[in-house]
């Protein structure tokens, strides 16, 4: 039976590790994944708030554009797209919509909908799309997803959303390990 995926795009279809040579770059650090242990950045760099906010917002098209593809993650999705329908659903900001759909086209994704919310709050496109399984990279809105929607929520695994999860939110370290779990789901699902 053919379900509806939602997915996130940032640190969950791309590296979650993205961002991390731009901030290196641009303040003079050493970062690495492993050294970003929850999703705020500001505690990690060395200026307000705000201008913090004013590069990312500067640097936001290019970092999107370079970002890499999790491994695993094209092959799964191209054979999901075969006999599911996915809408990627991302807090990117709709101005941001030719470079994300340049990113999908280069990267070989195919996709049924592609919605940019501006905001973490994907409840509404959850329920407004008609999910039935959601897959996520950022703590909060695995578990806010999966209480509201009553449905499950798969988790990738990073050092920045290692707070412990409800049992409708299943927390996996690759898309292969993702594609076992949904497999199973598959096949208990009605």
């Amino acid at each position: 039976m053919k379900k509806r995926f939602g997915i996130d795009i940032d640190g969950t279809v791309t590296s979650p590790a993205a961002m991390i040579p731009f901030m290196n770059k641009a303040f003079g650090l050493q970062l690495t994944l492993e050294d970003i242990k929850q999703y705020d950045l500001y505690p990690l760099v060395d200026i307000e708030p705000q201008a913090f906010d004013q590069w990312f917002k500067e640097n936001e098209p290019e970092i999107y554009r370079q970002s890499t593809i999790v491994p695993n993650a094209k092959t799964i999705l191209t054979q999901w797209k075969e006999e599911h329908e996915l809408f990627f659903i991302s807090a990117r900001s709709t101005h941001l919509m030719s470079v994300t759909e340049n990113w999908f086209i280069q990267n070989g994704i195919t996709f049924d909908h592609i919605d940019l919310i501006g905001s973490h709050d994907k409840v509404s496109a959850a329920k407004q799309y008609d999910i039935d399984i959601f897959f996520e990279d950022k703590h909060d809105n695995a578990v806010m997803i999966h209480e509201a929607c009553q449905i499950p929520v798969i988790l990738f695994d990073t050092p920045y959303n290692r707070l412990p999860t409800p049992d409708g939110v299943k927390r996996v370290t690759s898309w292969k390990e993702a594609a076992t779990w949904v497999e199973n789901w598959l096949k208990v699902s009605v």
